[in-house]
């Protein structure tokens, strides 16, 4: 199993929205999917149609009481594609995590056990605490959501360094699959500047395909789908899609789904 973590301190900058049509785009195109909610707001979970009173386990009881993945995680809607949902009860998780010996390692421990899915993607909360470290330290990649606007260079700074951290104290495995462009708006003058800015910074580390603004992004989890299902032609969709093929072709080929 692939472990993808989708991960960006820095909110509002298209991460859930990642995760969610990236695992459903994998799904659809056969490999068996797990997606991780790792976000005390449970945004992921209810943007895939996850009601909060479905949400008996979580990724809380995976992470602080050790609960097997394979009894928290639930069927969605998309077929091959499961969920860990989360609950608030993830908000206090940081707090309780700090006392515990092995606090960096718990959620990959929790995935190490054999798990029937192909790739499982984490969606993490806006920050780099505990919950984020957790997930840094079970992937085997990073992928990275980045809004095209100048702060946003900034936290991408103290992101890199953050990694550079955890591969070396906790996963020296950890790699970047790649950096997606999201918001973006060729109206702006600005987002050009910046996408321009952070390919001639990262190179081909930056993933070709762009995430456009899109109301249909946005109207899409208030219906508890995907984008992908809400309006399967709508340019957002279309560029997930595009996305999640160009982040099929970074994968090793050796663990690629049949």
């Amino acid at each position: 199993m692939i472990i993808v973590a989708i991960a960006n301190q820095k909110g509002g900058v298209g991460k859930t929205t990642t995760a969610i049509n990236i695992a459903t785009a994998l799904a659809a195109t056969g490999w068996k999917t797990l997606l991780i909610d790792l976000d005390p707001q449970g945004n992921a979970s209810t943007g895939i149609g996850i009601d909060a009173a479905d949400r008996e386990r979580s990724s809380y009881d995976v992470v602080i009481d050790e609960m097997p993945v394979s009894e928290c995680a639930v069927a969605t809607r998309i077929p091959d594609l499961d969920i860990v949902p989360a609950t608030v009860d993830l908000s206090g998780a940081e707090v309780e995590l700090v006392g515990v010996e092995d606090r960096a390692e718990r959620l990959r421990n929790a995935l190490a056990s054999g798990l029937n899915y192909d790739i499982c993607v984490i969606d993490c909360p806006p920050s780099l605490g505990l919950l984020t470290l957790n997930a840094l330290t079970a992937a085997d990649t990073l992928l990275v959501p980045l809004q095209c606007e100048f702060f946003a260079l900034e936290g991408l700074s103290q992101l890199l360094q953050t990694v550079e951290r955890v591969q070396q104290r906790f996963n020296p495995q950890l790699g970047i699959i790649g950096i997606a462009l999201t918001m973006f708006d060729r109206r702006n003058r600005l987002t050009d500047l910046v996408a321009d800015d952070v390919r001639s910074c990262l190179g081909n580390l930056v993933f070709e395909t762009t995430i456009p603004r899109n109301v249909r992004l946005s109207e899409a989890p208030s219906h508890g789908l995907p984008a992908l299902v809400y309006d399967h032609s709508c340019p957002g969709s279309r560029a997930y899609i595009a996305l999640a093929r160009e982040l099929i072709g970074r994968m090793p080929e050796q663990r690629k789904a049949a």
